[in-house]
């Protein structure tokens, strides 16, 4: 691990994540200094090199920041046995802000491709279940990119509780007739409970899954914190007609907080919370103009945050945050590492790979940073870049090859590459910070 302070430009190769940077440093001037340390994770394949053109174009040149940077790449991830993967976790649990690249998940075809050790778990899930929290995705609106539900005006907020249920469950296949059953004893006497869950007459398939009332308290504080701090409604939605006692437990714990800690905040910003059957909610989403959050279980929001991307139009233009009830905070794009557009890459050829949730990444943990700092400067320029990107499409109508295709032009002259986009962006956030 290291840390950096100073601004630089680099030149990069292209070679997978041993991104060799060649520095030319210049001292900090006139910059704006952020004065708590951020957590910085490198990550894999096009992504990582747009991040380090983000860095060089947009950040150092303007920002006096001390970055505790872990690689997160993941010939490293592999070479450290994933350790920096749960170093990083505890930086962001120290500094209270994360801001990560996009990383690669590998598959049993990356292990061969890469000659890793193992089959390394997602780094997300790793950092997840070392910081806990919920993960709440918001895409980001731009008026001239068409949506393909015309009526979502304002951002939809996806709070996906990333803990349990179908993605830490046991399963098995029935070989043959037999009884399945449901074992719970008691760690405080040893006294055992059975429950008859379903006697086969032939084969079949079963599956047992969990939760726990303070992941669940975590999750709904999480969602009740920033539906106050968005100023939106605030819907959790589970099927607690047919899981009374599993989902219900979802509805009983949101409606005891709500009742007892948040209810006259959420008044007074006149803003509600209420609890729906997520196929009612759903519908009622489509329906909607937007401006709401939906608090869903883990295998609901990973179905509807994609969703929800698509229906804005791209998912480059989702960010991904993870919260914590005590403020600690990771963004990152929802986006992969865009494996297609690197292979190009290596190749030479020409890529026009979107940038904007990278970019956004950065700006919302900067914001992050500098609300916990108290420093309104810092906040201001993370602002500054955002709307700097956002007019970059809307006012300048310069846009990647996804976002062209959305607007339904498909000749070259309707897109621009990877590193244009981020000079028209660069040179509109220079522009704005000089006025």
């Amino acid at each position: 691990m290291f840390s950096r302070s100073v601004a630089f430009r680099s030149t990069c190769s292209k070679s997978i994540n041993s991104l060799r940077c060649f520095s030319s440093y210049s001292p900090a001037l006139d910059k704006i200094k952020v004065k708590t340390p951020v957590v910085e994770m490198d990550g894999d394949e096009m992504t990582r090199i747009i991040w380090q053109i983000i860095k060089d174009k947009l950040i150092h040149p303007y920002l006096d920041i001390d970055l505790k940077y872990y690689d997160l790449g993941i010939q490293h991830r592999d070479s450290t046995n994933d350790q920096v993967t749960i170093d990083s976790a505890n930086a962001i649990k120290k500094y209270g802000v994360g801001i990560k690249c996009a990383t690669i998940t590998p598959d049993e075809a990356r292990v061969k491709e890469f000659n890793l050790k193992k089959m390394w778990i997602s780094p997300n899930g790793t950092i997840r279940n070392i910081l806990g929290g919920t993960v709440f995705r918001e895409p980001i609106v731009i008026p001239r990119i068409p949506r393909l539900i015309p009526g979502w005006e304002k951002p939809i907020i996806i709070g996906r509780h990333a803990h349990g249920d179908q993605y830490k469950s046991t399963g098995l296949v029935i070989p043959e007739p037999g009884s399945l059953e449901l074992v719970y004893t008691k760690a405080s006497n040893g006294e055992k409970q059975v429950f008859k869950v379903f006697d086969y007459k032939s084969p079949g398939v079963g599956l047992a899954m969990y939760n726990t009332d303070e992941s669940i308290t975590n999750f709904a504080h999480s969602s009740f914190k920033l539906a106050l701090q968005k100023n939106y409604n605030l819907f959790l939605s589970t099927k607690n007609t047919i899981l009374k006692q599993y989902d219900g437990r979802f509805k009983d714990i949101f409606l005891d907080l709500y009742e007892n800690q948040y209810k006259s905040d959420f008044k007074k910003n006149e803003i509600y919370y209420e609890h729906r059957l997520i196929d009612d909610m759903v519908a009622q989403m489509i329906k909607s103009k937007g401006g709401f959050i939906m608090a869903l279980k883990n295998y609901d929001g990973d179905v509807q945050s994609d969703i929800v991307a698509q229906g804005f139009g791209s998912l480059g233009l989702m960010t991904s945050v993870l919260m914590t009830p005590d403020g600690i905070f990771e963004t990152e794009a929802a986006h992969g590492t865009v494996t297609r557009h690197f292979r190009k890459h290596q190749k030479g050829e020409e890529t026009s790979t979107n940038s904007i949730a990278s970019i956004f990444a950065w700006t919302t943990g900067l914001l992050q940073r500098g609300k916990l700092d108290n420093t309104p400067d810092v906040v201001k320029f993370a602002e500054t870049l955002q709307n700097a990107t956002i007019n970059t499409v809307q006012e300048n109508g310069v846009m990647t090859k996804d976002l062209a295709l959305c607007c339904g032009k498909t000749d070259r002259s309707s897109y621009v590459t990877t590193e244009e986009f981020l000079d028209v962006v660069a040179d509109n956030l220079k522009a704005s910070l000089s006025k």
